[in-house]
């Protein structure tokens, strides 16, 4: 008999959030690598339409600012949403060593899994922290290299503020470096993402990959 209970734990903002973000990412690292090393051309024509590195650019600029306005709809979410409590509290369980512990002798396969207040275990909260900060990080030197080419509406706009980052960092060329290496810390995130999110699911048997679609998780009923 099965006596599990369904917890709704992931907001459909926060689900959706997820999934733009994931898709931004992929098509930001293929045009992003073009750009830097243009691996294809377009085939040989007399009509000057084959524009493939502005479209490159194009879709680049479109998928980066759709990053950033899904990261910054998800902070929002994180602070006022009222599902997202549970992210909120897995700070609690970040301070607390005993958690660490456990947690760790359960990716070692020697212990439990520990029972968590929040929604994310410490491992976690320090994998996600990382990944904000570096998505974050790879926002604001593209904007730096946005308003170096675009410098009407919001480029013109941004100019000012961006120039000044830009001196912080060191000028134009250290901030393209700051974007690449921002650019593999994400991807290094991701296939550890990708296989933790598979071993919490298998060794949890919790639904852990199902609920980034549907947003619940089973849970065991305490005893």
């Amino acid at each position: 008999m099965n006596n599990r209970k369904t917890s709704y734990q992931f907001s459909s903002g926060l689900r959706w959030t997820h999934w733009i973000r994931a898709i931004a990412i992929f098509a930001l690292t293929a045009t992003g690598f073009y750009l830097a090393y243009v691996f294809v051309a377009p085939g040989i024509s007399d009509e000057p339409v084959l524009f493939l590195n502005a479209k490159m650019r194009m879709w680049h600029l479109v998928f980066g600012f759709l990053l950033i306005a899904a990261t910054i709809f998800k902070i929002y979410l994180f602070i006022f949403d009222r599902t997202s409590r549970l992210e909120r509290v897995s700070f609690i369980d970040f301070l607390n060593p005993k958690i660490w512990i456990a947690q760790i002798k359960y990716y070692l396969f020697i212990g439990k899994h520990p029972k968590l207040r929040g929604v994310y275990n410490p491992l976690q909260v320090v994998a996600y922290g990382s990944l904000y900060f570096l998505v974050i990080l790879i926002s604001i030197t593209g904007l730096v290299l946005y308003v170096h080419s675009y410098h009407e509406g919001l480029g013109g706009f941004l100019y000012d503020y961006m120039r000044s980052i830009e001196v912080m960092m060191g000028g134009l060329a250290s901030v393209r470096e700051i974007h690449h290496i921002a650019m593999w810390g994400i991807l290094i995130f991701v296939p550890v993402h990708i296989y933790m999110a598979i071993f919490n699911s298998i060794m949890g048997k919790e639904g852990s990959m199902d609920s980034i679609i549907s947003g619940y998780k089973f849970k065991k009923p305490e005893n």
